[in-house]
């Protein structure tokens, strides 16, 4: 019986994967707003029915497709992250390893990082993966903080009394042994390191700086020394 059930799990599995890798293919060509659950059945070679005993509506094979590029960029961040190494080459390390998925990966990273899909909703369960890339960068700042090494950031300009709320919650929440201030810096160059990214991906960056290599390679030590992590 338990040898019956792990040869059907093992082919559920394997028919899961092969649905998802067809509609990662299918953002390549139609968009993530193209995405047809009919589409995929028929080129699987299987009647729509059969899908939806998998997948019981597109939205499903969105969210399943969003967690997977979140925790495949998540696990890239990750592993790029070694603690043994000075904190702004850490920093530097996870960043590069952010873009370098992001270009190997645009369609994906498009999922994720563009533009709202028309009527989808993404479900809670999508926000532990999403946090995964913040979380490594706020480790960095967090090590350095406890290690002395994190230079204070000033608490100029006042942020209002909305924002203050907001990051009281947040450190609270995610942070609670980093400086108000050096939360606010973080937030700022992360959402730095995605708008970048996205310049780069979607051809904004054609004609000022592209090839971008330089600039981003320029910009992610700023923003090292922006957030308060020394040179070393």
């Amino acid at each position: 019986m338990n040898a019956g059930r792990t040869a059907r799990q093992r082919a559920r599995d394997e028919l899961t994967r092969e649905i998802t890798d067809e509609a990662r293919r299918q953002l390549a060509h139609a968009g993530a707003d193209g995405l047809s659950l009919r589409a995929v059945a028929r080129e699987l070679g299987m009647v729509s029915s059969a899908l939806y005993r998998y997948f019981p509506s597109r939205d499903e094979l969105l969210t399943a497709l969003i967690t997977e590029a979140y925790d495949a960029i998540g696990t890239a961040a990750e592993a790029a992250d070694r603690p043994s190494d000075p904190p702004a080459r850490r920093w530097l390390s996870v960043c590069a390893a952010v873009r370098d998925w992001a270009r190997a990966h645009p369609h994906e990273y498009a999922l994720i990082y563009g533009s709202p899909i028309p009527g989808y909703q993404a479900p809670r369960s999508t926000v532990p993966p999403a946090a995964r890339v913040p979380l490594v960068v706020l480790g960095v700042l967090r090590d350095a903080w406890a290690a002395g090494t994190l230079v204070p950031a000033p608490v100029t300009p006042e942020p209002s009394a909305q924002l203050a709320e907001q990051l009281r919650q947040l450190s609270e929440t995610v942070v609670p042994d980093l400086p108000g201030a050096t939360v606010t810096r973080a937030l700022i160059a992360w959402t730095q390191l995605f708008g970048m990214i996205s310049f780069e991906l979607f051809g904004q960056l054609v004609g000022s700086v592209d090839p971008s290599d330089g600039f981003f390679a320029n910009a992610t030590e700023q923003m090292a020394q922006f957030v308060g992590l020394s040179p070393g």
